[in-house]
């Protein structure tokens, strides 16, 4: 069966030995519809080299797509760009089936690989800015801690033009294609968004910085190949582009209406609010969390100027749904917002001040006063609710227009 596994060359000297996981569907919470890959490549280098590891359970795919170039056995180092289990989860495994010269990781992917495992490891660190030389060739490093652990780091091929970019750049996609240019353009840019909300989107700060690095560098970077999805060979000034957007968070004139709701009693404010801002020109997404996932809304969210939040009061509280929610964004620190509260309630109603105080704390300037509704809104309550609308793409708008 492992005859199976073929590997791809991706440059003169570089081929894909990774997996493909088809069946993945939760990548701790945020939701993978499409599957995903775990990126490995192999340099034919006089030193041959190993970029990153798979999963566990994908070792074999691995290890038979490597054959299909080389006996494994002949691989003389092993590069460790990130230390998550995804991507080195058989990483002491394969050292010990191959049995390399030398391992290598970042000075912190050598302390993080040694808590994952109980193991000394005998990895050694590389510094940022390092060189490493493969004998007829040399790989650089570039520590890009916090891109998204403190271990990760770049690795460049000078000699192909391949920067090994480990999760940047990358995508939760399954498929056959390896290269970005063979897959459709929409559905590259939804994948690639949905990753960077849902994954990247925490360390924007430190992503700005770091592709001013990558430019400082002077690499003549040709391709970027990523720990996830699909490589990019062709015109990368679009990926680079995308990330330099989405990490600015620069407002637009899009607002998410975010809300669950027991008896549609919220979901009828939900919808004055979103008619409001709607009929005033702004682009509204209106989401239920009875019926989506949180990492759909945080793909909503990364283009946003404003979130609008609502839920009923359930034991004194917002409902479960919305608390997940809640706590799924505060976690990914989306920036340049305003937004406002809403909900309804029986005979208590904290659900309303709960999530304005959430949204505070996540620093989402709030720019209307919250509505609440007991049970049912009546048509006064409705209208406030459209003049919070209203209030919300006035103040948007006049921020895109600075």
């Amino acid at each position: 069966m492992t005859d199976i596994y073929s590997a791809v060359k991706i440059s003169d000297h570089v081929y894909w030995v990774g997996a493909i996981d088809w069946s993945i569907r939760d990548f701790h919470g945020y939701t993978t519809p499409h599957g995903s890959t775990y990126n490995a490549y192999l340099i034919m280098a006089d030193k041959i080299t190993l970029i990153d590891a798979v999963k566990a359970p994908f070792m074999d795919e691995m290890l038979a797509r490597i054959a299909s170039v080389i006996d494994p056995a002949r691989i003389d180092y092993v590069v460790s760009n990130h230390s998550e289990q995804d991507h080195c989860g058989c990483l002491l495994r394969v050292i010990d089936r191959v049995k390399p010269e030398k391992a290598f990781a970042s000075t912190m992917g050598v302390k993080t690989l040694k808590e994952i495992f109980h193991d000394d490891c005998s990895i050694l660190p590389v510094k940022d800015g390092e060189k490493l030389s493969l004998g007829n060739m040399e790989l650089q490093f570039m520590e890009t801690r916090m891109i998204h652990w403190p271990d990760s780091m770049f690795s460049y091929l000078e000699k192909d033009g391949v920067l090994f970019s480990q999760d940047a750049f990358g995508m939760h996609l399954a498929t056959f294609e390896r290269f970005a240019d063979e897959l459709p353009p929409d559905e590259l840019e939804y994948e690639a968004a949905t990753y960077y909300a849902n994954i990247v989107l925490p360390y924007s700060p430190v992503v700005l910085k770091t592709l001013e690095r990558v430019s400082a560098a002077g690499w003549a970077v040709k391709m970027f190949a990523p720990d996830h999805g699909p490589i990019w060979r062709k015109d990368l000034n679009v990926i680079m582009d995308l990330y330099q957007k989405w990490a600015r968070q620069k407002p637009t004139d899009k607002a998410v209406v975010v809300y669950a709701t027991m008896w549609h009693s919220t979901e009828m404010m939900a919808k004055a609010i979103a008619e409001a801002m709607a009929a005033a020109g702004l682009r509204v997404r209106l989401l239920s969390m009875n019926d989506v996932h949180r990492s759909e809304v945080v793909y909503e969210v990364l283009e946003a100027g404003a979130l609008i939040v609502g839920s009923p009061t359930l034991n004194n509280n917002i409902l479960p749904q919305m608390a997940d929610v809640m706590t799924y964004l505060k976690g990914l620190k989306p920036a340049n917002l305003i937004g406002a509260a809403f909900g309804s309630f029986g005979w208590s109603g904290e659900s309303v001040k709960d999530l304005e105080a959430t949204l505070k704390e996540m620093k989402v300037e709030i720019v209307a006063d919250p509505v609440s509704a007991r049970h049912v809104p009546r048509e006064d309550v409705l209208e406030k609710c459209a003049h919070l609308g209203k209030a919300i793409a006035a103040e948007l708008k006049k921020r895109i227009s600075q």
